[in-house]
């Protein structure tokens, strides 16, 4: 239970942060879409659904390589990044897998350097 309780305050330690930047509460749908702009260098102003909806996915990947999930293949002629996946991702139990992923999102916030 104990790191479920770490894990818990360092995520509203992350979403007080982000709070106070942004003016409101982000829900993880929002960071994902925060890591995927990171990752692209904010390239336009405005983005169809689809395409944030490919920056989360970005974000998704981009996280999960950091554990040997999935690796850059390539980057196509607009910028954009694919991916290739390396291992199977096990199904779990929805809190498991949002667990799993916050995890993801504070240790590339902690390694990129963003948190203070």
């Amino acid at each position: 239970m104990q790191i479920q309780d770490d894990l818990q305050a360092r995520w509203w330690k992350l979403e007080e942060k982000l709070m106070l930047r942004f003016g409101k509460k982000p829900d993880l749908e929002t960071i994902l879409f925060l890591i995927g702009l990171q990752e692209m260098g904010g390239m336009a102003e405005k983005y169809t659904k689809e395409q944030k909806q490919d920056l989360m996915h970005i974000a998704v990947c981009t996280l999960l390589s950091s554990s040997g999930f999935y690796e850059i293949e390539r980057v196509d002629e607009d910028g954009w990044p694919h991916f290739r996946q390396l291992k199977e991702i096990v199904p779990t139990p929805l809190k498991q897998q949002e667990d799993f992923l916050k995890d993801h999102v504070l240790f590339y916030f902690e390694s990129h350097e963003l948190l203070d």
